[in-house]
């Protein structure tokens, strides 16, 4: 069914006897024409890293902000007092309440996305069928469904769209995806993943929740293709810990981390997914838990002797052992929080020798880092979010396909779904190549 912006276009053109494309909004930009960007979504992520890193490249780029789009009045005024006087933006600057008004508008060249979890694949679906490149947070989707749309979407329209996986564009990631893909690491035999955090407030909004008003904002539009529920402030302002508006940790934080297996071990998706967890601490009404461990198995689909295993564990109440990616070879392993390769746990040679095999130990050695980065200094931006924003741009310039295309989105939101519905049934998920869709066992 085709949105209400697309509907109304189209009726009023075709009475002057003219038909519609989306794509005619799309500019040709010349290389020394300003690139006009508009925000969908004034959000903390937005405020507190997505500015910060577009302003340390706007200038060197010729980019700057246009407008906003927020459905909550209260959202679009922050952001113009967000902006106002920073010389981050246009002196044009518009506020829209909501996306059908600013994708109407000719003075949009791309879009920051930065909403909801699930609005993430639909938004990205509206803006590229209106002719607009496009920067969207992750998780890409939370649903197949979504993701299907908006990937389809996104090749179909041959736009620049850059995921927030912004491990792609990091310096000791590259190297780590070189190391591996040289054979010198040799087979990837397992991978353990954490990210432990201590924090009664991630993800809650207390003081917001008792501000907002329903007649503030558009609950309507919010919802999307979710069910039709009553209003409820904390679905709208705490949508990371409710399903279907979030599946919490699997898109907020695995979908960083089991990114990069796909890209290390070139899969696109597990062989099969396990899942167990639960609320144990923090019982103030989520759905979503609050500990979640998956275990996954990778492999070629046609050769089941080959393959590996992800150890993926998260809690929200203890944060012992911080945010890890253990890559494991049977020579070492590749340590992502220290950038070291190493041998430990490798194969020693009195092990070996019993069983008439040689040493197999990886040499000792540093990740390469790169050259130190010039990150917009004074802006707050983080340096991986900086360079993947640069890497954006960049493309946005030049068309050539960014770090972390819609494809790649699309991948971390199958394993992402698939090891949600894992824990939701208690049962093994299995993902069916020739199908291209998840299998409950």
């Amino acid at each position: 069914m085709e949105n209400r912006r697309e509907f109304i276009k189209k009726s009023a053109l075709a009475g002057l006897g003219m038909s519609f494309s989306a794509s005619s909004y799309a500019r040709i930009i010349g290389s020394n024409e300003r690139v006009r960007v508009g925000i969908i979504g004034f959000s903390d992520r937005f405020r507190q890293s997505l500015a910060p890193a577009f302003a340390g490249h706007m200038k060197d780029q010729n980019f700057a902000f246009v407008g906003v789009s927020d459905i909550w009045s209260r959202r679009r005024d922050e952001a113009e007092a967000f902006l106002k006087g920073k010389s981050w933006n246009d002196s044009s600057f518009f506020k829209a309440r909501n996306n059908d008004e600013l994708l109407e508008r000719k003075d949009v060249d791309a879009v920051i996305i930065s909403t909801a979890d699930f609005q993430h694949a639909l938004h990205c679906v509206d803006a590229v069928e209106s002719g607009r490149d496009v920067y969207v947070e992750k998780p890409f989707a939370e649903s197949l469904d979504d993701a299907r749309k908006a990937v389809k979407a996104v090749e179909k329209s041959k736009k620049i769209v850059q995921v927030g996986s912004q491990r792609r564009s990091a310096p000791n990631y590259h190297a780590a995806n070189e190391f591996i893909r040289s054979g010198k690491f040799g087979d990837i035999s397992m991978v353990e993943m954490t990210w432990n955090v201590n924090q009664p407030g991630r993800w809650r909004r207390p003081k917001l929740v008792a501000e907002i008003k329903k007649e503030d904002t558009d609950w309507n539009r919010y919802l999307l293709n979710r069910p039709k529920v009553d209003w409820d402030p904390r679905k709208y302002l705490e949508f990371r810990l409710f399903y279907p508006f979030s599946s919490g940790i699997p898109g907020q934080w695995m979908s960083h981390q089991i990114d990069t297996v796909h890209w290390f071990s070139g899969l696109d998706h597990p062989r099969s997914v396990v899942a167990n967890g639960g609320i144990y601490v923090w019982k103030d009404g989520r759905v979503n838990p609050d500990t979640f461990t998956a275990v996954f198995d990778y492999g070629p689909d046609n050769d089941k002797a080959k393959g590996f295993q992800v150890l993926y564990s998260s809690r929200m109440h203890n944060e012992a052992g911080g945010t890890k990616e253990y890559y494991y070879s049977n020579g070492g392993m590749i340590n992502l929080d220290t950038n070291k390769i190493t041998s430990e746990g490798g194969l020693q040679a009195n092990a070996a020798k019993e069983m008439g095999m040689q040493a197999n130990l990886l040499p000792d050695m540093s990740l390469a880092s790169g050259p130190k980065q010039e990150t917009g200094a004074n802006t707050g931006a983080d340096p991986m979010t900086s360079l993947h924003m640069l890497n954006w741009m960049e493309c946005v310039r030049s068309r050539k396909e960014p770090n972390a295309p819609a494809r790649v989105g699309f991948n971390h939101s199958v394993a992402n779904i698939m090891a949600t519905m894992a824990y939701q049934t208690g049962k093994r998920v299995t993902w069916d190549s020739t199908k291209q869709d998840v299998v409950v066992s």
